[in-house]
């Protein structure tokens, strides 16, 4: 982060606690940084890979993005919570993601769920359950300090996933 990056970081915060802007509504919600994450989606699915967006947070604002890329990099590890915890940890110049929030599309494999387990990060929201698959089933344990919010936009999620399989079995 640069110097008036941490500044308007700064700026930010403060004008959102002023009491004036108290009444305000916060664009920003979950629904919102999760449609940005099935726009990533959206790109994997065009690239022939499993649709799965994700993206990172912090104060408000998208400092990493990537798509599963499992395929194009040859590499099972390439899902799309493990490009975007790089490129954050990258952006923040540390590998502690302790202010920030990922937001994903289909909710996080085991692989996934321990990397994001020793990134610290405090919030994981996603969109589809992974019945099979997910951190949760599986019973993967996250940081005690990480919140989780599941379903928000979670039939967008689980549409987008059953229509790039039905396209991959004609």
């Amino acid at each position: 982060m640069t110097f008036f990056e941490a500044i308007n970081f700064d700026i930010l915060k403060k004008s959102f606690q002023n009491p004036i802007f108290a009444t305000m509504i916060n664009p920003f919600t979950d629904e919102y940084f999760m449609k940005k994450a099935l726009q990533e989606a959206e790109m994997a699915f065009e690239k022939g890979e499993i649709p799965v967006g994700a993206i990172i947070v912090v104060a408000d604002k998208v400092i990493a993005r990537s798509h599963n890329l499992t395929e194009l990099l040859n590499d099972v590890t390439a899902h799309a919570e493990m490009q975007s915890i790089t490129a954050a940890a990258n952006f923040l110049g540390g590998k502690y993601l302790k202010d920030c929030t990922l937001y994903v599309t289909l909710e996080p494999c085991q692989m996934c769920a321990g990397a994001l387990y020793w990134s610290q990060i405090s919030k994981i929201v996603f969109g589809a359950r992974d019945e099979q698959r997910g951190f949760i089933n599986m019973g993967t344990k996250l940081h005690p300090k990480t919140t989780v919010v599941s379903g928000v936009m979670a039939n967008e999620a689980a549409d987008l996933m059953k229509r790039f399989f039905l396209e991959r079995r004609k």
